[in-house]
């Protein structure tokens, strides 16, 4: 597809508003699913990141490609600042995503990154999920409340018949409200707890969300057939499932060399408990046909999600491509 909007010299800017217009979780969803097939089979789906450490947060850059409809790039830059919602009254997450032409290097548009973030990375969930999770899975737990819960239980709800819900938060009033909202968005039955573990053994899905720098989730906690999405550890210092976990599960990645350096593997292989060679596939691999998911209905199986950047690529080319035909956005010069 050949732009109309931006000709030499100009870019499509998109506020988040907008985004909210132009990309529903079951495109995104799709369109992820699409961009880990395309890795997995060899196609140009390539991603970097780097990582800066504040006292407060973290800047979080991230590059990748992906050839959809024409070759894309994005250059993404996230701020992660946990102590914003209080202290602030500002989100967690903020940042700007630039997509850009891949076959000349010219910016197509600017778009508020915190939206397109959440919902890639619930996305990315939910395709792990759909290869990963037991077929009748029904009951999700929720460690970590905030940003990340809502488009996860939106996306997995999608991939998964989830009727019963447990959520758990150090900040118990926000458990409190994400456990209202499954009610009056999704009418699904939610409780709260105040045991990460409690919430985590009794659930057949679990979604880890935190910034914790220490591992919570330990082997006693998920019970055979758990499929665990570990989304929290995006950097070298965030730790959120122990070693014996890693240990004793099957554990997927959404990328080796990143996992092995900023995931949760990052630390089961630092403390010598387990090997590179202990991760059974990456995610591109299973949705290729190229490596098998669940072997079992009791084997309990961690997705180690760092994040990467064709992700990034998917979901933003589908909303640049809702603008050039809907005409939403700013064209600035």
């Amino acid at each position: 597809m050949v732009s109309t909007l931006s000709p030499e010299g100009e870019m499509l800017v998109l506020r988040r508003p907008e985004i909210e217009l132009l990309l529903d979780m079951e495109s995104c969803i799709d369109g992820v699913e699409q961009a880990f097939r395309a890795r997995g089979t060899g196609d140009r789906a390539s991603s970097a990141t780097v990582g800066l450490e504040l006292n407060d947060g973290s800047f979080h850059a991230k590059l990748g490609t992906l050839t959809l409809s024409r070759p894309y790039a994005v250059a993404k830059v996230n701020a992660n600042f946990p102590g914003n919602p209080v202290r602030y009254d500002l989100p967690t997450i903020q940042g700007v995503l630039i997509l850009f032409d891949a076959s000349t290097g010219k910016p197509l548009a600017c778009m508020d990154s915190g939206l397109i973030t959440a919902m890639r990375t619930a996305a990315t969930t939910a395709v792990a999920a759909k290869y990963l999770a037991l077929r009748h899975a029904s009951s999700i737990a929720f460690i970590g409340c905030g940003i990340q819960a809502r488009p996860h239980l939106e996306a997995l709800r999608l991939v998964r018949g989830i009727e019963r819900l447990t959520a758990f938060d150090l900040n118990r009033t926000a458990a409190d409200r994400f456990a209202s909202d499954a009610w009056e968005r999704f009418q699904i039955v939610a409780q709260v707890t105040a045991d990460a573990g409690a919430a985590a053994i009794g659930s057949e899905i679990v979604v880890t969300s935190t910034p914790s720098r220490q591992p919570f989730l330990s082997s006693g906690d998920v019970a055979a057939g758990t499929f665990v999405a570990a989304v929290g550890a995006d950097n070298e210092h965030k730790n959120e499932i122990s070693a014996d976990l890693l240990e004793q599960a099957v554990v997927v990645v959404d990328d080796l060399d990143q996992c092995s350096r900023m995931g949760d593997l990052h630390h089961a292989l630092a403390q010598g408990v387990i090997q590179q060679s202990h991760v059974r596939c990456t995610l591109d691999q299973i949705v290729a046909g190229l490596a098998p998911g669940r072997l079992s209905d009791d084997e309990i199986i961690v997705f180690d999600s760092t994040g990467v950047a064709i992700e990034d690529v998917a979901a933003a080319a589908i909303v640049y491509e809702r603008a050039e035909d809907t005409g939403a956005g700013l064209v600035i010069a």
